[in-house]
């Protein structure tokens, strides 16, 4: 087991230090021209513009033209975000089992398992935003859409359980479509117990900053996503429990131009801020530094 363990730290270390220089062993999306190399160019999904995927990773992954900011993988969100070489993971060996015996679902975490080199679609770990230390998790909707089963709820609740023991901030990155729905109520049993664990974070007085990326929906976004001391969100992050096009159908009746976007729930008081990802990290010191205990 500890070999295991050792190997996928190793594995991973290496992906981080090809990520941190621009490298991407697979494309963000596979060309269908056959006189484009693949992973040459990427179309931005927002204004249509065809980009090198160099730029858009130089960019951290923000279109030049139009501000859309990409969805992004887990690793590429540490990198950008905590000072380097001072990341380390925790939350190793979990395992994800199949609680109702779904058909296929086992292959499908495989696959996905295989397609992403991660575990499960949550990481966290100790770091440090410009020298100042803290826990950061992060969801990864590349794995399943990050959906939240029973092995995300745990990592999501071990994460605040390590703050606790080192009496450090969390900063959690949200990215998922909801509650994973092969695993039925054992998924739904996880907005409870995440829950539970920020909790234990506010009656300790420790800091928990929230940051909705895009798309942040369903059980997430009615558990931990919504319980932070602060609130941060990227622009026009779809934020919300159930999509719009089923609230419209419920209500009968039109929705509002950016209903469930970041920056109408800033609007309506739900997020503190909308902050661009060229700014993310700067802000995110700011709040560390600001709340930091110091010695008297």
């Amino acid at each position: 087991m500890k070999r295991d363990v050792l190997k996928r730290s190793l594995e991973r270390k290496k992906a981080f230090r090809k990520h941190v220089v621009g490298y991407r062993k697979k494309p963000l999306s596979q060309s269908k021209s056959p006189d484009v190399p693949e992973g040459l160019y990427e179309k931005c999904q927002s204004c249509g513009k065809t980009l090198q995927e160099k730029a858009i990773v130089q960019n951290l992954f923000v279109c030049p033209h139009c501000e859309n900011h990409f969805r992004i993988r887990a690793i590429d969100r540490i990198s950008m975000t905590v000072d380097a070489h001072t990341f380390v993971e925790k939350g190793f060996g979990y395992i994800t089992l199949n609680p109702l015996f779904q058909d296929g679902y086992d292959q499908k975490v495989q696959q996905y398992k295989d397609k992403t080199r991660m575990d499960e679609a949550y990481i966290y770990g100790y770091a440090e935003i410009k020298s100042e230390p803290c826990v950061v998790g992060v969801m990864d909707s590349h794995f399943m859409m990050g959906s939240m089963g029973s092995v995300v709820g745990e990592k999501v609740a071990k994460s605040a359980e390590y703050a606790l023991y080192k009496k450090l901030p969390l900063i959690i990155f949200t990215a998922s479509g909801g509650a994973r729905m092969q695993e039925g109520i054992y998924s739904l049993m996880q907005m409870a117990k995440t829950s539970g664990a920020i909790r234990k974070m506010h009656r300790q007085g420790l800091l928990y900053i929230s940051v909705m990326t895009h798309p942040t929906t369903g059980g997430v976004t009615a558990s931990f996503a919504s319980l932070g001391d602060i609130i941060l969100a990227e622009p026009n992050a779809l934020i919300g429990f159930a999509g719009p096009r089923v609230i419209e159908q419920t209500i009968k009746e039109k929705l509002p131009d950016g209903f469930q976007r970041a920056e109408f729930l800033l609007d309506k008081g739900m997020v503190d801020k909308v902050v661009h990802r060229h700014a993310m990290k700067e802000t995110l010191h700011t709040l560390l530094k600001l709340h930091a205990r110091r010695e008297v």
